[in-house]
Parts: structure tokens; C-alpha cells; sequence
């Protein structure tokens, strides 16, 4: 599966730069005034995951092979949504084409400035974060709520399932109209199942990116812990990150205070609210890790791979990744006894290499 996030926000909180910092390359553009992004931009980045590597050398070795296979990262998919304004809902800075790519997505990045810069336009006044949260939560409810009125109550002798579906709607309608976003009014899985179809915006989860200065990268913000689900990143930052070397990456990155990247650290924050796992594969052909959603078994994690090895699925071949490298490889997983033969109900661990036994 591929994970695809959109980045929304109001004019240049920073989400055009965080785009272009992600593919390691000027693929937006980012300029200082409103609505500089038309269409959304999309770009696909690779899910940073050290275990490729040593998975590579490991197989090198054990296979003779004279060069490491290709590393496959799983692949994170991200979209540049143009800027939304308050009044975007009613088709305010052409807002009701914005929202719409937004129901595309599975998870909401949401950027909100927090650093001062006079060369920046800020569309919305003086730096509030929260406000501005705000502003973007509430354009979300109001075009859920145009979703919600075009459903109409069914008549006549209707299944439970259909019942429950309007029992849903009108509780919705309810909350949506003091201010709650849907995704805290419906929890049940089951619930949620049932009103999918209506591609609820206030729905998806969302991730906020506080957009701060050089100076608050380490900063402790009180307005992190306000915001929620919320990690601190300094865009401009990691578009200068993107123009280094590795090598260069991490030294800027110690001078800086941070072991890792604001981006790493944003990609690992998605996979951990969507609760998402990679298991992994390797051969002479590639090293390669696997999204698949915690919980996931193993007939499910096959077709991951090719639809038709669910089908055909027969069993898996397991061992966790530290056994794996310990035991340089496959043979010698198997010598001291750490691959296990799992079956049709084994759930998928982080971190599984895998071999899957499919039949004809």
C-alpha cells in the first residue's frame, strides 16, 4: 500500500518549501505570496528505513553475489495542496478545488507558521498558530457539513445497516454544527466503516507541523502541546538539508541539536498514527521493505506483494530482522533455529523478513 499525505495550510505557512525539502529538489514553486500553487503538486519519497542496508550486505554475502541488490524502500506519496483561506468552503481562493484534493488523501499535514519573517506575506495577521488551525479546521467542518445535507433520510422498509448509516449522519450533522470534527464524534471502527463512502474531511487524522526558525528547533513550545498531534519542524532548514551529502547532513544536524530530520521524524509520526509497519524481503533481485496496517496476516501481507499470493498462500517463512542479520542470512537463520513456519492466522510483526511458500 502506499501512503499518501497532504500537505494543506494557509498561504505560505511553508508547505510549498517542506515539499520541495521532501523530494530533495525545487519541484513546487515556492514563492512569498498567496497561491503560487495552482494545481497540487505530487512527489513520491522513500520511507527512510537503515535495515535496507544491512539486509543488502547480509544477502550480498551469503549469496557471493560482486554488488549489493537494489534497495526498495517502501514509498511515501506527498501532495503540495494549494494554500486555503478562511471562506474556502463557500469557494473563497478557490477553495472548494483545494478540498477536493484533500479527500484524496489519507492523512492531513497540517502546517501552521510559527516563525517571523517580514519578507513573507502572512495572510492572516500576526504569527498564531492556533488561530490559524483554527481557520483550516473549521473550512473542513463547514464542507462536511455540505457533504452531510445532500444525504437524504431512506424511506420505506430499509436494512439495519442503512439505519444506522443516517443514525450517523444526523448525530454528525449535530456535532459538526458546535465545532467537532468528525473524527472525534465517530471512534467505533465500525461506525466509521459505515460512513466511509462520504469521504468526511474533518475525518482523516491530521498531523500538525509547527513551521518555526533556526533559533526554535529545540525550543520547548507550549503550543506543541496545544495543538495535539504535533511535531516541530523548520522548513527552510530542511530545504538547506536536502542540498548536503549525508555526511554534511549529519554534522548540520548535531550542530543543530537533532540526531535526525524534521522529515524523518515526520514520516515515522504518519506511519505511527495510522498505526502502519513494514515487513521485509531480500534475494539476489532486491532488498525491500513492505507497508502494510498493524495487524495485518500473513495471507494479506503476501498480496501486499502480488494479489495472487494471497490466493494462493500456503506459508510463511519468518524471522525478525535482528535474527536475520545475527545469523548472516537465511542459512544460518535456519541452522540456529529462528525461522518460524507461519500459518494462515499469524499476524505480521515490524520488522519480519519474510519468504512466502505460494502454490501453483
Amino acid at each position: 500500500m502506499n501512503l499518501r499525505i497532504g500537505i494543506v495550510g494557509l498561504p505560505n505557512a511553508g508547505k510549498s518549501t517542506l515539499f520541495n525539502a521532501l523530494l530533495k529538489k525545487q519541484v513546487a514553486d515556492a514563492a512569498p505570496y498567496p497561491f503560487c500553487t495552482i494545481e497540487p503538486n505530487v512527489g513520491v519519497v522513500p520511507v527512510p528505513d537503515v535495515r535496507l542496508a544491512a539486509l543488502a550486505e547480509v544477502t550480498k554475502a551469503e549469496e557471493k553475489m560482486e554488488k549489493l541488490p537494489p534497495l526498495v524502500p517502501a514509498i511515501v506519496e506527498f501532495v503540495d495542496i494549494a494554500g486555503l483561506v478562511k471562506g474556502a468552503s463557500q469557494g473563497e481562493g478557490l477553495g472548494n478545488k483545494f478540498l477536493s484534493h484533500i479527500r484524496e488523501t489519507d492523512i492531513i499535514c497540517h502546517v501552521v507558521r510559527y516563525f517571523e519573517d517580514s519578507t513573507v506575506v502572512n495572510v492572516a495577521g500576526e504569527i498564531n498558530p492556533l488561530r490559524d488551525r483554527d481557520i483550516i479546521e473549521t473550512e473542513l467542518i463547514f464542507s462536511d457539513m455540505q457533504t452531510l445535507e445532500k444525504q437524504q433520510e431512506p424511506r420505506g422498509k430499509i436494512d439495519h445497516d442503512t439505519q444506522k448509516k443516517w443514525d450517523l449522519v444526523v448525530r454528525l450533522k449535530e456535532a459538526l454544527n458546535q465545532g467537532k470534527n468528525a473524527r472525534d464524534v465517530i471512534t467505533d471502527e465500525d461506525e466509521r466503516a459505515l460512513i466511509n463512502d462520504l469521504h468526511l474531511l474533518s475525518m482523516k487524522p491530521v498531523l500538525y507541523v509547527l513551521n518555526v526558525s533556526e533559533a526554535q528547533i529545540t525550543a520547548e513550545e507550549d503550543v506543541i502541546k496545544q495543538l495535539g498531534n504535533a511535531i516541530v519542524i523548520c522548513a527552510k532548514t530542511e530545504s538547506e538539508l536536502a542540498s548536503l551529502s549525508a555526511a554534511e547532513q549529519k554534522d548540520y544536524l548535531a550542530s543543530l541539536g537533532l540526531s535526525t530530520s524534521g522529515l524523518d521524524r515526520l514520516i515515522q509520526k504518519t506511519y505511527d498514527m495510522l498505526g502502519l509497519i513494514s515487513f521485509l524481503t531480500t534475494g539476489v533481485i532486491e532488498a525491500r521493505a513492505w507497508t502494510i496496517v498493524r495487524g495485518t496476516k500473513a495471507p494479506q501481507a503476501a498480496g501486499v506483494i502480488h494479489t495472487d499470493f494471497e490466493k494462493k498462500f500456503i506459508k510463511a517463512d519468518c524471522v525478525t530482522f535482528s535474527d536475520f542479520i545475527a545469523s548472516s542470512g537465511w542459512k544460518g537463520a535456519r541452522e540456529h533455529g529462528h525461522v518460524r513456519q507461519e500459518g494462515r492466522e499469524y499476524v505480521m510483526q515490524d520488522g519480519d523478513v519474510v519468504e512466502f511458500k505460494i502454490g501453483a
